[in-house]
């Protein structure tokens, strides 16, 4: 139960909080967009209705209500809501909710909602771990994720849940959101002297691309562009000028990722550990999802390393799978491991950029398969010339001198031998 000091606190905590979160919705009334899957009518909102829900996994895009319409869940079914974040959350603590859940359930009769937000973030032994609570009814887990679940979510786990589609918010529902944000005097613009355009309006729309967050993000901070600038009426004007120049800030923080990725890479091509080391690092206590890093290595495997090591693309290959089946904060030992062996090994890219002129070769145009290279997998073919001339290769210890290029093409030489 809470005491005056804490609601003072969490009244001061709404107030001061982003417009997008302070105008989330409790209810299904207020909820916008996705009436496929929460209409009047529609199975999750009847089973919501009669308390009769099985664990879920909600898909979707940024800002299409995953969060919020888990939070409704909850309050309509009365269930204890219990929230983490995949990203910076353990299943260490996720286990702790579960046994409060399993007290909670015996002593009171009273469900608990685990919500886990970016659930693709949970590597497969995390996920595993949630499994058999799951299964005994402990707990509820709602899911959430931008990826498909498909690759992202264990087959077990995704065998006992449903899975719904969010869809990218409408323009109508966009649009209602931010005239309900600037109607609203307790927790929207309400009180704000500035005024906006009807094209205002649709400008903040078409720029926020079906998400309803960032719609009223980019209205909240629109709003305080006017204020700035003494301006009393948001035009379609105002809005691209004040965007753009807040698309400039976010671009710093998004050119920064990229460049802590070119920093990374390239200490390695240059063959320096201690120095890829440090990027690591650093990307690392940015927050980087660890698959992704993994990623970039496998690729650097082959791109850079190459035939200089054959062995390199094995040793990444191995680090990816050690960080989907370890997951953080142990997996960084493994990408450190990676990472050090793909710096010091010797590197040869004459495969990547023979393929790179093959590519341009074949960008030419779509010129025929030469007859002898041909399958005859039937007389018509074989009497059309189908493989006619072909020498098989073991037949010649291995060099045939035949020709494996369209006339068109001619042969090439993409790959020079050492």
């Amino acid at each position: 139960m809470k005491d005056l000091f804490d609601t003072t606190h969490d009244s001061k905590l709404m107030k001061e909080a982003p417009l997008a979160e302070r105008m989330r919705p409790s209810d299904f009334d207020g909820f916008v967009g996705q009436e496929d899957i929460i209409g009047e009518n529609s199975p999750l909102r009847i089973a919501i209705q009669r308390d009769n829900l099985r664990s879920l996994i909600l898909w979707g895009p940024p800002g299409t209500g995953k969060t919020t319409l888990a939070r409704i869940i909850a309050k309509k079914t009365e269930s204890r809501f219990v929230q983490f974040s995949a990203v910076s959350s353990g299943i260490k603590e996720v286990k702790e909710a579960i046994e409060l859940a399993r007290n909670r359930r015996k002593f009171d009769s009273r469900k608990t909602i685990i919500f886990i937000d970016e659930i693709h973030r949970f590597n497969k032994a995390q996920q595993d771990a949630l499994l058999p609570h799951v299964e005994d009814g402990t707990i509820i887990l709602i899911g959430a994720t931008t990826e498909n679940p498909s690759f992202e979510v264990i087959s077990p786990l995704l065998s006992r849940s449903s899975v719904y589609v969010l869809k990218p918010l409408s323009e109508e529902s966009l649009k209602s959101l931010i005239e309900k944000a600037l109607k609203d005097k307790e927790f929207g613009l309400g009180n704000e002297e500035v005024k906006v355009t009807k094209e205002a309006i649709e400008k903040i729309v078409a720029f926020s691309d079906g998400d309803g967050r960032a719609s009223l993000n980019n209205l909240e901070f629109l709003i305080e562009y006017m204020k700035g600038r003494g301006i009393k009426e948001m035009k379609a004007e105002h809005v691209l000028e004040g965007l753009k120049e807040q698309a400039l800030r976010y671009d710093k923080k998004g050119d920064e990722h990229y460049n802590l990725i070119s920093a990374f890479i390239k200490s390695m091509r240059d063959s320096d550990p201690n120095g890829a080391l440090y990027w690591l690092a650093r990307i690392l206590e940015s927050g980087e999802d660890p698959k992704f890093i993994a990623r970039r290595m496998v690729v650097f495997a082959s791109e850079d390393v190459g035939l200089g090591d054959n062995n390199a693309l094995n040793v990444a290959t191995a680090v990816f799978q050690a960080v989907n089946l370890i997951g953080m904060p142990e997996a960084r030992i493994n990408l450190a491991h990676g990472v050090v062996y793909l710096a010091t090994a010797k590197k040869n890219n004459t495969a990547y950029i023979a393929l790179g002129k093959a590519i341009e070769d074949a960008k030419k145009g779509s010129f025929g398969v030469p007859l002898h290279l041909r399958n005859a997998v039937s007389s018509l073919m074989k009497n059309l010339g189908y493989g006619e001339g072909y020498k098989y290769a073991h037949d010649f210890e291995g060099e045939t001198g035949q020709k494996h290029f369209p006339e068109e093409i001619g042969e090439q030489n993409y790959f020079k031998k050492d």
